[in-house]
């Protein structure tokens, strides 16, 4: 059973979009579907790194940049 649930639904294929696109700038082969062939250490990096970045956009848009 999967816990990873979009709170909101619109923001699912965005979010995979994310997903995609920072695995790509971190070199970490992620692919649609079954990823059980990377590392802990490679999914972890795509999803720490996804947080960085959100919370860089979000400091941005706050300080009114």
């Amino acid at each position: 059973m999967s816990r990873n649930k979009t709170n909101v639904p619109e923001a699912k294929s965005a979010m995979n979009r994310f997903k995609m696109e920072v695995a790509n700038e971190l070199g970490v082969p992620l692919t649609d579907g079954y990823n059980g062939n990377l590392t802990s250490a490679q999914n972890g990096s795509v999803g720490g790194y996804m947080v960085k970045k959100m919370i860089e956009a979000q400091e941005k848009q706050m300080s009114g940049k």
